[in-house]
Protein backbone atom coordinates (compact mmCIF):
# COMPACT_ATOMS: atom_id res chain seq x y z
CA UNK A 1 0.00 0.00 0.00
CA UNK A 2 2.71 2.52 0.81
CA UNK A 3 4.63 1.68 -2.15
CA UNK A 4 1.73 2.09 -3.81
CA UNK A 5 0.98 5.47 -2.61
CA UNK A 6 4.45 6.49 -3.35
CA UNK A 7 4.32 5.81 -6.93
CA UNK A 8 1.26 7.98 -7.22
CA UNK A 9 2.70 10.79 -5.65
CA UNK A 10 5.62 10.63 -8.34
CA UNK A 11 3.40 10.05 -10.82
CA UNK A 12 1.43 14.07 -9.62
CA UNK A 13 4.81 15.66 -9.39
CA UNK A 14 5.35 14.89 -12.54
CA UNK A 15 1.90 15.52 -14.37
CA UNK A 16 2.46 19.12 -12.01
CA UNK A 17 5.69 19.59 -13.54
CA UNK A 18 4.99 19.07 -17.05
CA UNK A 19 1.64 20.96 -16.58
CA UNK A 20 3.15 23.82 -15.18
CA UNK A 21 6.38 23.96 -17.17
CA UNK A 22 7.24 26.91 -19.65
CA UNK A 23 6.26 26.34 -23.07
CA UNK A 24 9.49 25.80 -25.53
CA UNK A 25 8.65 29.30 -27.34
CA UNK A 26 6.51 31.37 -25.88
CA UNK A 27 6.68 34.33 -28.91
CA UNK A 28 4.38 31.60 -30.77
CA UNK A 29 0.89 30.76 -29.87
CA UNK A 30 0.56 27.89 -32.47
CA UNK A 31 3.58 26.68 -30.75
CA UNK A 32 2.25 27.12 -27.62
CA UNK A 33 -1.22 25.70 -27.64
CA UNK A 34 0.12 22.72 -29.31
CA UNK A 35 2.44 22.09 -26.25
CA UNK A 36 -0.25 22.90 -23.86
CA UNK A 37 -3.64 22.03 -25.45
CA UNK A 38 -5.95 22.54 -22.52
CA UNK A 39 -4.39 26.24 -22.56
CA UNK A 40 -6.26 26.58 -25.81
CA UNK A 41 -9.73 25.25 -24.47
CA UNK A 42 -8.64 27.45 -21.22
CA UNK A 43 -8.19 30.93 -22.98
CA UNK A 44 -11.07 29.54 -25.58
CA UNK A 45 -13.63 29.03 -22.84
CA UNK A 46 -12.73 32.87 -21.27
CA UNK A 47 -12.92 34.53 -24.49
CA UNK A 48 -16.45 32.80 -24.64
CA UNK A 49 -17.37 33.90 -21.11
CA UNK A 50 -15.94 37.29 -21.03
CA UNK A 51 -14.99 38.37 -24.01
CA UNK A 52 -11.46 38.90 -24.17
CA UNK A 53 -9.62 37.85 -27.32
CA UNK A 54 -7.41 34.85 -26.69
CA UNK A 55 -4.76 36.94 -28.49
CA UNK A 56 -4.85 39.59 -25.36
CA UNK A 57 -4.92 37.21 -22.78
CA UNK A 58 -1.71 35.62 -24.02
CA UNK A 59 0.02 39.20 -24.81
CA UNK A 60 -0.51 40.39 -21.09
CA UNK A 61 0.50 36.90 -20.13
CA UNK A 62 3.77 36.98 -22.02
CA UNK A 63 4.13 40.18 -20.67
CA UNK A 64 3.84 40.01 -17.32
CA UNK A 65 5.34 36.73 -16.59
CA UNK A 66 6.37 34.94 -19.58
CA UNK A 67 4.19 31.91 -18.83
CA UNK A 68 6.38 31.23 -15.88
CA UNK A 69 3.64 29.79 -13.18
CA UNK A 70 6.14 30.73 -10.43
CA UNK A 71 7.00 34.41 -11.58
CA UNK A 72 8.07 36.94 -8.84
CA UNK A 73 8.86 40.19 -9.02
CA UNK A 74 12.95 40.65 -8.20
CA UNK A 75 13.67 41.83 -4.98
CA UNK A 76 14.74 45.00 -3.81
CA UNK A 77 18.74 45.33 -2.61
CA UNK A 78 19.91 47.01 0.48
CA UNK A 79 23.23 49.16 -0.54
CA UNK A 80 23.10 47.48 -4.14
CA UNK A 81 23.96 43.85 -2.58
CA UNK A 82 21.55 42.75 -0.17
CA UNK A 83 18.61 40.93 -1.03
CA UNK A 84 15.81 42.65 0.26
CA UNK A 85 12.24 42.31 -0.08
CA UNK A 86 9.74 41.99 -3.19
CA UNK A 87 8.47 45.23 -3.76
CA UNK A 88 4.85 43.85 -4.70
CA UNK A 89 2.69 40.81 -3.86
CA UNK A 90 2.61 40.13 -7.77
CA UNK A 91 2.52 35.83 -8.52
CA UNK A 92 2.11 32.92 -10.93
CA UNK A 93 1.26 33.65 -14.86
CA UNK A 94 -1.19 36.77 -14.35
CA UNK A 95 1.13 38.88 -11.81
CA UNK A 96 -2.03 39.23 -10.09
CA UNK A 97 -1.21 41.21 -6.45
CA UNK A 98 -3.15 39.52 -3.68
CA UNK A 99 -5.71 42.34 -3.10
CA UNK A 100 -7.26 41.96 -6.45
CA UNK A 101 -6.98 38.11 -6.52
CA UNK A 102 -8.57 38.39 -3.52
CA UNK A 103 -11.56 40.49 -5.06
CA UNK A 104 -11.81 38.59 -7.92
CA UNK A 105 -12.11 35.20 -6.20
CA UNK A 106 -14.95 36.93 -4.09
CA UNK A 107 -16.92 38.43 -7.25
CA UNK A 108 -16.69 35.21 -9.05
CA UNK A 109 -17.32 32.73 -6.35
CA UNK A 110 -13.82 30.54 -7.81
CA UNK A 111 -12.88 30.37 -4.27
CA UNK A 112 -10.17 28.15 -4.97
CA UNK A 113 -8.47 29.45 -7.58
CA UNK A 114 -4.59 30.10 -7.76
CA UNK A 115 -2.40 32.51 -9.53
CA UNK A 116 -0.09 29.33 -10.31
CA UNK A 117 -2.82 27.68 -12.36
CA UNK A 118 -3.24 28.79 -16.15
CA UNK A 119 -6.89 28.35 -16.17
CA UNK A 120 -7.32 30.59 -12.68
CA UNK A 121 -4.81 33.49 -14.40
CA UNK A 122 -6.61 33.17 -17.83
CA UNK A 123 -10.14 33.36 -15.96
CA UNK A 124 -8.80 36.35 -13.58
CA UNK A 125 -7.39 38.41 -17.05
CA UNK A 126 -11.07 38.02 -18.33
CA UNK A 127 -12.82 39.70 -15.74
CA UNK A 128 -9.89 42.21 -14.90
CA UNK A 129 -9.97 43.39 -18.59
CA UNK A 130 -14.13 43.01 -18.61
CA UNK A 131 -14.38 45.27 -15.36
CA UNK A 132 -11.79 47.87 -17.45
CA UNK A 133 -14.24 48.47 -19.99
CA UNK A 134 -17.05 48.81 -17.90
CA UNK A 135 -15.06 51.23 -15.04
CA UNK A 136 -12.83 52.78 -18.71
CA UNK A 137 -15.03 52.44 -21.33
CA UNK A 138 -11.78 50.71 -22.88
CA UNK A 139 -12.62 48.23 -25.55
CA UNK A 140 -11.01 44.17 -24.54
CA UNK A 141 -9.67 43.91 -27.79
CA UNK A 142 -7.72 47.33 -27.22
CA UNK A 143 -4.24 45.41 -25.72
CA UNK A 144 -2.82 49.09 -25.79
CA UNK A 145 -4.88 50.70 -23.25
CA UNK A 146 -6.34 46.90 -21.59
CA UNK A 147 -2.87 46.60 -20.24
CA UNK A 148 -2.12 49.69 -19.14
CA UNK A 149 -5.26 50.08 -17.14
CA UNK A 150 -4.07 45.93 -16.06
CA UNK A 151 -0.45 47.58 -14.95
CA UNK A 152 -1.33 50.44 -13.31
CA UNK A 153 -4.86 49.67 -11.97
CA UNK A 154 -8.55 51.36 -12.69
CA UNK A 155 -7.63 53.96 -10.41
CA UNK A 156 -4.30 55.12 -11.60
CA UNK A 157 -4.91 54.85 -15.30
CA UNK A 158 -6.00 58.50 -16.22
CA UNK A 159 -1.90 59.61 -14.95
CA UNK A 160 -0.64 56.77 -17.58
CA UNK A 161 0.61 59.60 -20.15
CA UNK A 162 3.21 60.63 -17.28
CA UNK A 163 4.72 56.98 -17.39
CA UNK A 164 7.24 56.60 -20.39
CA UNK A 165 7.72 52.98 -19.25
CA UNK A 166 4.88 51.92 -18.87
CA UNK A 167 3.49 53.64 -22.46
CA UNK A 168 6.73 51.19 -23.70
CA UNK A 169 5.44 48.10 -22.19
CA UNK A 170 1.74 48.45 -23.32
CA UNK A 171 3.16 49.29 -26.78
CA UNK A 172 5.26 45.99 -26.77
CA UNK A 173 1.78 43.64 -25.33
CA UNK A 174 0.02 45.63 -28.43
CA UNK A 175 2.83 44.51 -31.05
CA UNK A 176 2.70 40.90 -29.40
CA UNK A 177 -1.24 40.68 -29.15
CA UNK A 178 -1.36 41.39 -33.28
CA UNK A 179 1.58 38.83 -33.81
CA UNK A 180 -0.57 36.02 -31.70
CA UNK A 181 -3.42 36.96 -33.40
CA UNK A 182 -1.62 36.68 -37.11
CA UNK A 183 -0.60 33.39 -35.87
CA UNK A 184 -3.76 31.91 -34.51
CA UNK A 185 -5.69 32.80 -37.72
CA UNK A 186 -3.71 29.99 -39.55
CA UNK A 187 -3.57 27.41 -36.67
CA UNK A 188 -7.71 27.79 -35.05
CA UNK A 189 -9.32 25.76 -37.41
CA UNK A 190 -6.85 22.83 -36.77
CA UNK A 191 -6.79 23.48 -33.12
CA UNK A 192 -10.88 23.79 -32.96
CA UNK A 193 -10.37 19.75 -34.81
CA UNK A 194 -8.87 18.67 -31.78
CA UNK A 195 -11.19 17.31 -29.78
CA UNK A 196 -9.10 14.89 -27.42
CA UNK A 197 -9.30 15.35 -23.63
CA UNK A 198 -7.16 14.42 -20.94
CA UNK A 199 -8.62 13.25 -17.87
Amino acid sequence: MGFLKNKLIILFFFLLIGCSSIPSNTANSCLIFNERYLWYKHTKNVEKKWGTPIYVQLAIIKMESDFDWLAKPPRQKLFKVIPFKRPSSSFGYSQAVKGTWEQYKKETGNTLATRARFKDSVDFIGWYTNKTESILKISKKDAFKQYLAYHEGWGNFKYYRKNKKVINLAKKVEKQSHIYKKQLSKCKNSLNKNKYIIF
